[in-house]
């Protein structure tokens, strides 16, 4: 863990990193500036984040010119920053071999459904990214309001994975582990 004031480093992480792991990484630096510094990534990252994504941000005053799709192997390399929290966000990412992040971060499974496989009208796909937006900024928080530097790894632990429970969680975040 970070020590003193430093923020801590979070990591959402998705398959293709262009919609749920984006929503996660503006959402937490906006809801947890100072506290947290979040990035995104994707084992397969699609090379841009969907348009959805970034239409729905920029309605809901984000600056999105730093967004960008990329791989979780950045985050893997030495001078990368040390991470302190990693999320899945997606249940295939969830179920793949994850690289050894340098300083063993905690790791927990928030599955979102994936608004970028949304079909329909645009109006029907918009609502699928406003609901997943909605489903990460509870959980999220939830997140950014625990006394992290007060809590024991265990119970850290504990609480990481009941904010995976929420309400909207895919099956693989809401089965007994």
């Amino acid at each position: 863990m970070t020590a003193g004031s430093e923020p801590y480093n979070v990591l959402f992480l998705c398959t293709g990193n262009s919609a749920r792991s984006v929503l996660g990484e503006a959402i937490l630096n906006k809801v947890g500036a100072g506290k947290f510094r979040a990035h995104s990534a994707g084992s397969q990252p699609k090379g841009r984040v969907h348009p959805e994504t970034l239409r729905l941000l920029e309605s809901l005053g984000y600056n999105c010119s730093g967004f960008r799709s990329k791989s979780w192997d950045e985050f893997a390399k030495p001078d990368a920053p040390k991470l302190d929290f990693v999320f899945t966000v997606c249940d295939s990412a969830a179920a793949e071999s994850c690289p050894v992040w340098p300083g063993q971060p905690m790791t927990a499974h928030w599955g979102v459904p994936d608004p970028a496989a949304a079909s329909g009208s645009p109006a029907e796909i918009a609502l699928a990214f406003k609901e997943a937006y909605r489903m990460l900024h509870q959980r999220i928080a939830v997140f950014a309001a625990l006394p992290i530097r007060s809590l024991d790894q265990l119970t850290l632990r504990g609480k990481l994975k009941e904010i995976g429970r929420m309400a909207g969680a895919t099956a693989k975040a809401s089965e007994p582990s």
